[in-house]
């Protein structure tokens, strides 16, 4: 018998996941490997007052960039927001909260969450009064480490190149970056993709995302770079 079961839904279908005053979090770096038909949804829908986890804000006119852009978010952690000089303004001005980490403890963070553990301990930052800050210090093997909590989130939007229809994700290169720890971390992940072929049709040796961790996939309307080349 023919394998029916299917992930994918319409952007309708998964509305009822985005609320005001949400946690998300996103798979991306400097906005490649970002879900882009997710993130326009998300503004078009009008969700403010987010939680948002990732690994940077993009840019002002790409990827998650546009929902810090637009005063969408509340709290962010990340590894840094330089790219996005919109970003740096609204935490000057104490308009957006944001918890820096380091870019692999961040990654780590969201692994922890995903696998189901507390959190982590590392030297990393222990004896930076910046990173230190409000954190639990522990004496460990004669040195000071940091207790880093584990990252979780409501939603995880991730971007993958392509998927079969129960959920298994192939990356695009580089695109791939934090999008297989987000798919781990999230209670409900969504995953647009380019492409989506029947179940078996994968190569084993390339899937990265076990359907596993994939509740939902949607298909991507793609980039209109040229827009964006232009806004930037």
């Amino acid at each position: 018998m023919a394998n029916t079961i299917s992930k994918l839904v319409s952007y309708e279908d998964i509305k009822r996941y985005f609320h005001h005053g949400m946690t998300l979090m996103f798979g991306g770096f400097g906005g490649v490997g970002s879900p882009p038909t997710l993130i326009n949804h998300i503004l078009h829908w009008g969700i403010k007052d987010i939680a948002l986890i990732g690994n940077d804000t993009g840019f002002p006119h790409i990827g998650i960039g546009q929902l810090v852009a637009q005063k969408r978010v509340k709290k962010l952690i990340a590894s840094h927001i330089g790219s996005n000089p919109i970003a740096g303004k609204l935490m000057g001005e104490g308009e957006l909260e944001v918890e820096f980490s380091p870019q692999g403890i961040l990654a780590e963070r969201i692994r922890a969450g995903g696998v189901g553990l507390e959190g982590i301990v590392t030297d990393i930052g222990a004896e930076d009064p910046f990173l230190n800050k409000g954190k639990h210090v522990i004496e460990h093997n004669g040195k000071k480490t940091l207790l880093e909590t584990a990252l979780t989130a409501e939603v995880g939007i991730i971007y993958a190149k392509k998927a079969d229809s129960i959920g298994n994700l192939v990356y695009d290169k580089s695109a791939r970056n934090t999008n297989p720890l987000v798919a781990m971390a999230a209670d409900i992940t969504i995953a647009e993709v380019d492409e989506i072929v029947p179940c078996g049709e994968l190569n084993p040796e390339e899937i990265i995302t076990s359907g596993v961790f994939v509740d939902y996939l949607v298909l991507s309307k793609g980039v209109d770079w040229k827009w964006v080349w232009e806004a930037t």
